[in-house]
């Protein structure tokens, strides 16, 4: 997993500074909670994760609730103290790892623990990652009961291989079975895919949208494979073991996805997310895109909150610890300057299908000229003072950001 940021320190009674209650009730506040426990770390994962073998008294799953719920009330009372106003949860999200090793009654206890603590805005939006494997009708009502609204499903591939390729142990199997539990639990389903894994064909990723078709999710994300160094298949690659992915092979796919989802009803909102209709977007994620605030819990979590932005210690040991000690969990962080806040807003919102203003891509004038004549933003809505990407455009998205950034 790659090395933590240093950045400045981090107070230890992790106050913020007064220019982060600027226009903060205008503002959404969301919740991030890392849950670091997987079964197996997949080859190809560089996020902060752990099997059981190697955490050991204060950091086992079993302590992970209880230690949640320590850092979301410590987060209440630092934005409290920081001068900011309260402001209801829109969105919690479980991301990890696999948020569903735990019990769903873990999961329902860092719910309530949020709730009490901010309260949870009307309508509010509770998601979970899931393994398939982790996931019965039992587990899927308890859920709901607990107040989540939607289940990302971790499926990747329909297929046997390449699910073999990425570490994936699930059984394509379980796939279905799981949809079908969160369906009739009453909760949204979205459906998480990989796309670019050696040895994957167009056939192979075909099969994979089809199945994903034939299941009907409300809300589909299908990221390309990125080859983290430090990671297992980092150094298969590196040794020649394995391909690294090719960049027109991921191209055509990205296509290929892009053209299956939109004929069949799903419209992308984000280079790499698409829904049917506003209902079913991720409200966590475009808090995200669109700069709002939200504390990250857990190991290795980041937050940002009015421009200031830090992530906690990685290992769950000395995150407990600090929680015990009354202590903010943070190794580091770091203020955002007005062009670092620019960038950001780029980078994020040109990647969204509502685009970006005009005004926030500073001075870029001759930019927006030279990436509107390749083809890369949308003629009609530059002439409204909006820039959305073309199809083109979302296959070079970091191309139109290096551009207007400067």
């Amino acid at each position: 997993m790659p090395a933590q940021p240093e950045g400045l320190p981090a107070p230890a009674d992790g106050l913020l500074p007064s220019s982060a209650a600027a226009c903060a009730g205008g503002r959404p506040l969301g919740l991030y909670v890392h849950v670091p426990y997987c079964r197996v770390r997949c080859g190809y994962c560089d996020f902060n994760t752990y099997t059981a073998e190697e955490l050991g008294e204060n950091a086992s799953r079993q302590d992970y609730a209880a230690m949640a719920s320590r850092e979301i009330g410590f987060a209440a009372r630092v934005l409290a103290d920081s001068g900011l106003p309260p402001r209801p949860l829109r969105t919690v999200f479980f991301g990890g790892g696999t948020p569903t090793l735990l019990p769903a009654e873990d999961l329902a206890a860092v719910v309530d623990a949020a709730r009490e603590a901010f309260g949870l805005a009307p309508g509010a939006e509770i998601t979970t990652e899931a393994n398939p494997d982790t996931l019965d009708a039992a587990y899927a009502r308890a859920l709901a009961r607990a107040g989540v609204t939607r289940v990302s499903i971790g499926m990747q591939s329909a297929v046997g291989h390449v699910l073999a390729v990425l570490d994936r142990t699930h059984d394509p199997a379980r796939v279905p079975q799981a949809v079908a539990a969160v369906r009739d639990a009453g909760m949204q389903v979205s459906l998480d895919l990989i796309y670019g894994a050696p040895g994957e064909t167009v056939q192979d990723w075909q099969r994979s949208l089809q199945t994903v078709l034939e299941l009907e999710p409300d809300h589909v994300s299908a990221y390309s494979l990125i080859v983290e160094p430090g990671t297992r298949m980092g150094r298969q690659v590196a040794r020649g073991e394995l391909p690294a992915p090719d960049e027109d092979d991921l191209a055509r796919k990205y296509e290929i996805a892009d053209a299956a989802l939109h004929a069949a009803g799903y419209r992308w909102y984000e280079v790499s997310n698409w829904a049917r209709g506003p209902q079913a977007r991720c409200e966590h994620n475009r808090l995200y895109w669109r700069s709002g605030d939200w504390w990250g819990v857990g190991p290795g979590a980041h937050s940002h909150i009015g421009g200031v932005r830090w992530w906690n210690v990685k290992h769950p040991r000395p995150w407990a610890a600090r929680l015990m000690a009354g202590q903010s969990p943070a190794h580091g962080r770091e203020l955002l300057d007005a062009q670092a806040r620019r960038l950001e807003t780029v980078m994020l919102g040109i990647r969204t299908a509502e685009g970006l203003d005009m005004r926030e891509a500073g001075e870029a004038a001759g930019a927006l000229e030279t990436v509107l004549a390749d083809g890369l933003i949308e003629r009609d809505a530059a002439a409204g003072g909006r820039i959305v990407l073309t199809g083109k455009g979302r296959l070079l998205a970091d191309t139109v950001v290096r551009a207007l950034a400067g």
